[in-house]
């Protein structure tokens, strides 16, 4: 996908649904807040990217995305120590109330721990747990999952701090109106701790891998990878930003309060076109 100032070329799926939903004079959906987390880590001259393609009876099936889900209503509840820019301080990042802010960052932690087993936590606010993927960790894991316990009651078991510090906001996306289900999702970026890694324990995956931002783009166009325009966006943003350092410098002065929702163009004659907006 090449992305310019007019935007990027439409699947030819997605054109024929906005097509018919248009025709049909349909109402959009109210968007779902949600948060999502591309994990990073370094290679020997390069970096990597965690993604998990969604099962195919889910919303999105069969499409490779990063670690994430809709905010619960345990996230704005939860009241945990926390380490890190304070609520008020993500407010200003995320453009919302400090609330809704500490809801969106502790949906991203719990997301992530969730979906791949990485827990951006530690004892003090300076370190993180090292190695959870024995069978305890598993157990505490699964019962998050099932919303048998929640996120703040995991930590403080555990005698944790969530370490917000490790996120980095990157950028806000809205689904086009036309989708049937819609989210306001918030993309953060964070690298995988020392002495945890990913595993591939979320039911609502059916593959995972790491790879190279450069090599996901290339094997999307190839045909190999199947990924909806924000995932695509972004891959080619980190990508840009040449290593892990250049990820966090940008992620500094990103705006991730501007929502980002593709419309879709759809014009009499000529190529179909999202432009970002």
């Amino acid at each position: 996908m090449t992305i310019d100032s007019d935007g990027f070329a439409a699947p030819a799926a997605l054109v024929e649904h906005a097509r018919r939903f248009q025709a049909e004079g349909g109402t959009p959906a109210v968007p779902r807040v949600a948060a999502t987390v591309l994990l990073l880590r370094p290679t020997d001259t390069d970096f990597e990217v965690y993604v998990i393609r969604r099962v195919a009876s889910m919303t999105f099936g069969g499409v490779y995305a990063f670690p994430g889900g809709g905010v619960d209503n345990s996230d704005s509840e939860a009241h945990l120590d926390w380490a890190g820019p304070p609520p008020t301080g993500w407010a200003q990042r995320l453009g919302v109330d400090p609330d809704a802010a500490q809801a969106v960052v502790c949906a991203a932690a719990r997301e992530v721990f969730e979906e791949a087993g990485v827990l951006l936590a530690g004892p003090d606010p300076a370190t993180v747990v090292g190695d959870v993927s024995g069978d305890d960790w598993e157990a505490a894991r699964q019962d998050l999952e099932g919303r048998r316990l929640g996120f703040a009651a995991l930590l403080a078991d555990r005698r944790l701090t969530l370490r917000s510090d490790l996120l980095l906001p990157w950028s806000r996306w809205i689904t086009p109106e036309f989708e049937p289900r819609r989210f306001d999702t918030y993309f953060f970026v964070a690298l995988l701790p020392a002495g945890q890694r990913t595993r591939d324990v979320s039911g609502e995956a059916d593959h995972t891998l790491w790879i190279r931002p450069a090599d996901a783009l290339a094997r999307h166009a190839a045909g190999e990878l199947t990924m909806l325009p924000p995932t695509l966006v972004t891959l080619e943003q980190v990508a840009a930003a040449g290593d892990l350092a250049g990820v966090a410098r940008a992620a500094a002065d990103r705006d991730a309060a501007t929502p980002i929702t593709p419309r879709l163009d759809l014009p009499p004659d000529g190529e179909p076109r999202f432009v970002l907006g």
